[in-house]
């Protein structure tokens, strides 16, 4: 990787901390980051679109583009799924494509494109076995998995997790992905 600012997606899925994506894609900004932000359809009732195409400069993508269309973002260097949801999580670790987030995560997965993700379901969500599974067959693939299972919400709690939401853990983790990427 020789340019100076590499593409980082962001993709976000419909769990609370997704609202938090502004002050996150600014600390990445400032990090040399050039972030486009791509969302679940559950994930765009989480955060404001218009917000986040004003700071990336990128129109924020939730489904496919019809074929004959150009691509209206960059092509990634990386990718962090913040928040990835219990469900994103197991249809990304079965293969499954029924969304644009999906179809990139599982293409990131098979160009070998370095992969962040920060799992964010309920506790009794994060104790099912087919998570679990899930989560382990990423990390054997190769993902970069941030996932504390104490700092999880409570099932029903309303909580918006903000406040327990691993950030800087997050934070850390892509800046010394971006420092790897720019001195390849």
């Amino acid at each position: 990787m020789t340019q100076e600012k590499p593409i980082l997606y962001v993709v976000a899925c419909g769990g609370r901390p997704a609202a938090e994506l502004p002050a996150l894609i600014e600390r990445l900004q400032a990090d040399n980051w050039t972030v486009c932000a791509v969302a679940t359809p559950s994930g765009t009732k989480f955060i404001d679109t218009d917000r986040l195409s004003e700071l990336t400069g990128y129109p924020v993508r939730n489904d496919y583009k019809r074929p004959e269309d150009p691509d209206i973002l960059p092509a990634p260097d990386a990718i962090a799924v913040v928040p990835a949801t219990f469900n994103t999580t197991n249809k990304w670790a079965q293969g499954i494509s029924d969304t644009l987030v999906l179809g990139l995560l599982n293409e990131a997965l098979g160009l070998g494109l370095p992969i962040v993700s920060v799992p964010w379901p309920n506790h009794a969500l994060a104790l099912h076995p087919a998570f679990t599974h899930s989560v382990a067959l990423l990390r054997e693939w190769g993902v970069s998995v941030i996932l504390d299972p104490d700092r999880l919400p409570a099932p029903n709690s309303g909580a918006p997790g903000a406040v327990s939401f691993p950030w800087e853990e997050l934070h850390k983790e892509l800046h010394a992905l971006r420092i790897r990427l720019t001195e390849a």
